[in-house]
Protein backbone atom coordinates (compact mmCIF):
# COMPACT_ATOMS: atom_id res chain seq x y z
CA UNK A 1 0.00 0.00 0.00
CA UNK A 2 1.15 3.49 -0.81
CA UNK A 3 0.07 6.69 0.94
CA UNK A 4 1.07 10.33 0.64
CA UNK A 5 -0.25 13.82 1.28
CA UNK A 6 -2.11 15.27 -1.68
CA UNK A 7 0.41 16.86 -4.06
CA UNK A 8 3.37 14.64 -3.18
CA UNK A 9 3.34 13.04 -6.63
CA UNK A 10 2.00 9.64 -5.62
CA UNK A 11 -0.34 9.10 -8.57
CA UNK A 12 2.24 10.10 -11.20
CA UNK A 13 4.84 7.85 -9.60
CA UNK A 14 2.45 4.90 -9.47
CA UNK A 15 1.49 5.30 -13.12
CA UNK A 16 5.15 5.35 -14.14
CA UNK A 17 5.93 2.35 -11.90
CA UNK A 18 3.13 0.32 -13.46
CA UNK A 19 4.33 1.14 -16.99
CA UNK A 20 7.70 -0.31 -16.00
CA UNK A 21 6.23 -3.26 -14.12
CA UNK A 22 3.12 -4.38 -16.05
CA UNK A 23 2.61 -7.40 -13.76
CA UNK A 24 1.59 -5.03 -10.96
CA UNK A 25 -2.15 -4.60 -10.42
CA UNK A 26 -3.75 -1.41 -9.19
CA UNK A 27 -6.76 -1.44 -6.90
CA UNK A 28 -9.31 1.07 -8.15
CA UNK A 29 -10.93 2.57 -5.06
CA UNK A 30 -14.56 3.55 -4.62
CA UNK A 31 -15.31 7.16 -3.77
CA UNK A 32 -18.29 9.42 -3.21
CA UNK A 33 -16.52 12.51 -4.55
CA UNK A 34 -17.45 13.73 -8.03
CA UNK A 35 -15.02 12.92 -10.85
CA UNK A 36 -12.56 15.55 -12.04
CA UNK A 37 -12.60 16.52 -15.71
CA UNK A 38 -9.93 14.01 -16.77
CA UNK A 39 -11.14 11.09 -14.63
CA UNK A 40 -13.07 8.07 -15.87
CA UNK A 41 -15.28 5.77 -13.84
CA UNK A 42 -13.66 2.37 -13.40
CA UNK A 43 -10.21 3.61 -14.40
CA UNK A 44 -9.42 6.29 -11.82
CA UNK A 45 -12.12 5.47 -9.25
CA UNK A 46 -15.45 3.76 -9.01
CA UNK A 47 -17.67 6.81 -8.46
CA UNK A 48 -20.69 5.86 -6.33
CA UNK A 49 -23.23 7.81 -4.32
CA UNK A 50 -23.18 8.19 -0.54
CA UNK A 51 -26.12 5.85 0.08
CA UNK A 52 -24.42 2.99 -1.83
CA UNK A 53 -21.12 3.63 -0.08
CA UNK A 54 -22.82 3.56 3.33
CA UNK A 55 -24.55 0.31 2.37
CA UNK A 56 -21.26 -1.33 1.33
CA UNK A 57 -19.51 -0.17 4.52
CA UNK A 58 -22.32 -1.55 6.68
CA UNK A 59 -22.09 -4.87 4.81
CA UNK A 60 -18.35 -5.14 5.52
CA UNK A 61 -17.46 -4.91 1.83
CA UNK A 62 -14.33 -2.80 2.33
CA UNK A 63 -10.91 -3.85 3.60
CA UNK A 64 -10.43 -0.16 4.41
CA UNK A 65 -12.43 3.04 4.13
CA UNK A 66 -11.93 6.63 5.18
CA UNK A 67 -13.52 10.05 5.14
CA UNK A 68 -11.16 12.46 3.37
CA UNK A 69 -12.18 16.11 2.98
CA UNK A 70 -15.82 15.12 3.43
CA UNK A 71 -15.77 12.39 0.77
CA UNK A 72 -15.69 8.66 1.44
CA UNK A 73 -13.08 6.37 -0.11
CA UNK A 74 -12.74 2.63 0.19
CA UNK A 75 -11.00 -0.50 -1.16
CA UNK A 76 -13.29 -3.42 -1.97
CA UNK A 77 -12.47 -6.57 -0.01
CA UNK A 78 -13.26 -8.76 -3.03
CA UNK A 79 -10.55 -7.04 -5.12
CA UNK A 80 -7.88 -7.64 -2.49
CA UNK A 81 -8.92 -11.24 -1.87
CA UNK A 82 -8.89 -12.04 -5.60
CA UNK A 83 -5.35 -10.64 -6.00
CA UNK A 84 -4.09 -12.59 -2.98
CA UNK A 85 -5.69 -15.81 -4.26
CA UNK A 86 -4.00 -15.36 -7.65
CA UNK A 87 -0.61 -14.42 -6.14
CA UNK A 88 -0.62 -10.98 -7.77
CA UNK A 89 1.04 -7.89 -6.32
CA UNK A 90 -1.74 -5.36 -5.76
CA UNK A 91 -1.12 -1.66 -5.13
CA UNK A 92 -3.51 0.11 -2.78
CA UNK A 93 -3.33 3.91 -3.13
CA UNK A 94 -4.82 5.06 0.16
CA UNK A 95 -4.50 7.64 2.93
CA UNK A 96 -3.01 7.10 6.38
CA UNK A 97 -6.42 6.25 7.87
CA UNK A 98 -6.97 3.47 5.35
CA UNK A 99 -3.39 2.28 5.73
CA UNK A 100 -3.95 1.79 9.46
CA UNK A 101 -6.95 -0.43 8.76
CA UNK A 102 -5.04 -2.47 6.16
CA UNK A 103 -2.15 -2.96 8.62
CA UNK A 104 -4.60 -4.44 11.12
CA UNK A 105 -6.16 -6.80 8.56
CA UNK A 106 -3.11 -7.56 6.37
CA UNK A 107 0.03 -7.06 8.49
CA UNK A 108 2.19 -8.65 5.77
CA UNK A 109 1.41 -5.80 3.33
CA UNK A 110 4.35 -3.63 2.29
CA UNK A 111 3.74 -0.06 3.48
CA UNK A 112 5.24 2.89 1.60
CA UNK A 113 4.83 6.60 2.38
CA UNK A 114 5.73 9.24 -0.22
CA UNK A 115 6.69 12.70 0.96
CA UNK A 116 7.31 15.97 -0.88
CA UNK A 117 10.72 17.63 -0.50
CA UNK A 118 9.21 20.61 1.36
CA UNK A 119 5.94 22.23 2.34
CA UNK A 120 6.47 25.02 -0.19
CA UNK A 121 6.97 22.48 -2.99
CA UNK A 122 3.81 20.66 -1.87
CA UNK A 123 1.83 23.90 -2.19
CA UNK A 124 3.39 24.65 -5.59
CA UNK A 125 2.40 21.21 -6.88
CA UNK A 126 -1.17 21.56 -5.63
CA UNK A 127 -1.50 24.91 -7.39
CA UNK A 128 0.11 23.62 -10.58
CA UNK A 129 -2.53 20.89 -10.89
CA UNK A 130 -5.17 23.58 -11.43
CA UNK A 131 -7.98 21.28 -10.29
CA UNK A 132 -8.79 22.67 -6.84
CA UNK A 133 -10.19 25.92 -5.48
CA UNK A 134 -8.21 28.10 -3.07
CA UNK A 135 -10.38 26.77 -0.26
CA UNK A 136 -9.62 23.15 -1.16
CA UNK A 137 -5.88 23.87 -1.50
CA UNK A 138 -5.83 25.51 1.94
CA UNK A 139 -7.63 22.53 3.43
CA UNK A 140 -5.27 20.04 1.76
CA UNK A 141 -2.24 21.93 3.06
CA UNK A 142 -3.65 22.00 6.60
CA UNK A 143 -4.44 18.28 6.41
CA UNK A 144 -0.95 17.49 5.09
CA UNK A 145 0.55 18.25 8.52
CA UNK A 146 -1.55 15.49 10.08
CA UNK A 147 -0.87 13.09 7.19
CA UNK A 148 2.89 13.62 7.25
CA UNK A 149 3.01 13.13 11.03
CA UNK A 150 2.12 9.46 10.40
CA UNK A 151 5.27 8.66 8.39
CA UNK A 152 6.62 6.43 11.19
CA UNK A 153 3.68 4.05 10.70
CA UNK A 154 5.09 2.92 7.34
CA UNK A 155 7.93 0.55 6.42
CA UNK A 156 9.46 2.66 3.66
CA UNK A 157 9.76 6.42 3.12
CA UNK A 158 10.34 7.83 -0.36
CA UNK A 159 11.02 11.58 -0.65
CA UNK A 160 9.93 12.81 -4.08
CA UNK A 161 12.57 15.48 -4.69
CA UNK A 162 13.42 14.18 -8.14
CA UNK A 163 10.83 12.12 -10.03
CA UNK A 164 13.27 9.65 -11.63
CA UNK A 165 15.08 9.04 -8.35
CA UNK A 166 11.82 8.55 -6.45
CA UNK A 167 10.64 6.12 -9.15
CA UNK A 168 13.90 4.18 -8.87
CA UNK A 169 13.45 4.03 -5.08
CA UNK A 170 9.94 2.61 -5.53
CA UNK A 171 11.19 0.03 -8.03
CA UNK A 172 13.91 -1.06 -5.62
CA UNK A 173 11.33 -1.61 -2.88
CA UNK A 174 9.20 -3.77 -5.17
CA UNK A 175 12.29 -5.73 -6.20
CA UNK A 176 13.14 -6.42 -2.56
CA UNK A 177 16.17 -4.08 -2.48
CA UNK A 178 14.63 -1.09 -0.72
CA UNK A 179 16.98 -0.89 2.27
CA UNK A 180 17.89 2.69 1.34
CA UNK A 181 14.26 3.72 1.79
CA UNK A 182 13.60 2.02 5.15
CA UNK A 183 12.03 4.30 7.75
CA UNK A 184 14.83 3.47 10.22
CA UNK A 185 17.64 4.44 7.86
CA UNK A 186 20.26 6.64 9.53
CA UNK A 187 19.59 10.35 9.32
CA UNK A 188 16.02 10.13 8.00
CA UNK A 189 14.33 11.64 11.04
CA UNK A 190 16.70 14.62 11.08
CA UNK A 191 16.24 15.03 7.34
CA UNK A 192 12.47 15.12 7.68
CA UNK A 193 12.63 17.58 10.56
CA UNK A 194 14.76 19.89 8.43
CA UNK A 195 12.65 19.54 5.29
CA UNK A 196 9.15 19.36 6.68
CA UNK A 197 9.43 20.61 10.25
CA UNK A 198 7.89 17.43 11.65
Amino acid sequence: MIAAPSGAGKTSLLRALMRRRPALSFSVSCTTRPPRAHERDGRDYHFIDRAEMDRLIAAGEFVEHANVFGNLYGTRRSVVEAALAEGRDLILEIDWQGARQVRERLPEAIQIFILPPSRSELEARLRKRGTDSEEVIARRLAESDLEMSHWRDFDYIVINRDFDRALADLEAIFEGHGEGSRKNRPGLEAELQAILGI
